[in-house]
């Protein structure tokens, strides 16, 4: 009787759980136009912006904020119109200055959340709609912390590439169109709301394309190589890189059909090596509608994939995170390699996505014991009054890239800074007593 009851207990517990779920709709059939051509003057949902015709954006509310809790999931759904080709696709989140009402898509800040790739799809041919899901709870911390809150809002931008070229001869009903997917994205979350308020995020690189031919795409012509240098202005707990990475070219030879151990270096420490692909790609034919594509007739086995197959139509490409532990303040590098890539005719691409995150560190007890100080107000918007019971030598302003904005000497145990010029956003200020360093985050609205 007692495993019985504590069998329906459990029961109970899971049916609850499952159930403690909330959707949250981002994007509903957005329907993306050709890449290569004009801005398109067709009309979008409210609150959805169209800022090309492969990429929309949106501000998260203030009422979608407060129903994520502590894990998040991306439910993407991709459907066809006119292209049957495999195009990539991805979600982006942009942290825009609080209040702002546009941004610069090419120079905003902005971590990539998840990315895909379609399949080979005919618009006649069941089924039309292909899902893509992507667990980031760790997405679910940046967009609940509150002093990232106060400096940004948060927009989300849903981005598929796509040309309709071919499908306008080859699939029925697209002669003379220029639309090629409909995207839908939701949030899925859970209602607990008890996330520390403690995160630290740097965005390192965005899309950015690595190879081994192009000035900019590598440190080294002639080989695929990128050093990324940044500098910590406080330490941080729990430091974790994410990154995605998938391999594009697809000519005769091309990058996109030769698997190439890529690898990650910290500090000049090789901390992961990876050979990219899937055992099969066999799963996602159901999505590959159109004769035109790689699948063929018959299915093939795993080792036939893994011979040529980069990534899968219709899968998602992988989040990689790689836990670093703690990291100390000052300079630190992210390097990756890929030395067997070849870029055949010099075609091809690697584009790169990689942020940094972790949790801020926090005084202790003795620390607290050595010296104390206000600060306020803060947020602010003008001015950062300090009010210490120990003489500050010196005081530094750093930008979340680590870069000193203010370097001041003080004989004295209260300051007063001023702040108004700078952009909104995060920043530290790191103070200097003869008995220790102490950083505090500072937020500029």
């Amino acid at each position: 009787m007692k495993t019985k009851l504590l069998f329906l207990f459990l029961a109970y517990l899971f049916l609850n759980s499952a159930k403690a779920q909330t959707t949250i709709s981002v994007y509903y059939r957005a329907l993306f136009y050709d890449g290569y051509a004009g801005l398109v003057n067709e009309p979008t949902d409210p609150g959805i912006i169209r800022l090309r015709n492969d990429l929309f954006t949106t501000k998260l509310s203030a009422e979608q904020l407060s129903q994520i809790g502590s894990t998040l999931r991306l439910d993407v759904t991709i459907s066809a119109a006119c292209d049957n080709y495999d195009r990539i696709g991805n979600v982006n989140l942009v942290l825009v200055p609080k209040g702002d009402t546009s941004y610069n898509t090419n120079t905003a800040q902005k971590i990539e959340l998840g990315r895909f790739i379609t399949p080979f799809m005919n618009k006649n041919v069941s089924p039309t709609d292909v899902p893509y899901t992507f667990t980031v709870d760790n997405a679910a911390k940046i967009l609940k912390d509150s002093a990232l809150n106060y400096a940004y809002d948060f927009w989300v931008e849903l981005e598929v590439f796509g040309v309709p070229y071919a499908a306008q001869t080859q699939v029925a009903g697209c002669s003379g169109r220029t639309d090629v997917f409909y995207g839908t994205l939701n949030f899925v979350t859970n209602t607990d709301t008890t996330i520390p308020n403690d995160t630290f995020l740097l965005p390192l690189n965005f899309k950015k394309d690595l190879n081994n031919y192009q000035v900019g795409a590598t440190d080294v012509i002639g080989e695929t190589i990128r050093t990324i240098n940044y500098t910590l202005p406080q330490a941080i707990n729990n430091a974790k890189y994410t990154l995605i990475t998938s391999n594009h070219g697809a000519n005769a030879g091309g990058e996109e059909y030769n698997r190439r151990y890529h690898y990650i270096y910290h500090d000049d420490v090789e901390i992961l090596n990876y050979r990219p692909g899937e055992l099969t790609c066999e799963p996602y034919r159901v999505y590959n509608t159109q004769a035109n594509g790689i699948y063929g007739p018959s299915p093939r086995a795993p080792f036939q994939w893994q011979q040529f197959s980069n990534w899968c139509p219709g899968a998602v490409i992988p989040i990689r995170t790689i836990n670093l532990s703690n990291l100390a303040s000052g300079n630190h590098s992210f390097k990756i390699t890929v030395p067997t890539a070849v870029f055949v005719e010099a075609q091809g691409y690697i584009p790169v996505s990689l942020y940094l995150q972790g949790e801020y560190t926090t005084l202790g007890l003795d620390d607290f014991n050595t010296y104390s100080y206000d600060i306020y107000p803060n947020p602010t918007v003008d001015i950062i009054n300090v009010r210490a019971t120990e003489i500050i030598n010196s005081y530094e302003l750093v930008d979340i890239q680590g870069k000193v904005l203010i370097s001041k000497k003080s004989n004295d145990t209260n300051l007063r800074l001023d702040v108004s010029n700078q952009p909104k956003g995060v920043y530290f200020l790191r103070m200097s007593f003869d008995k220790g360093t102490n950083t505090e985050k500072i937020v500029k609205e």
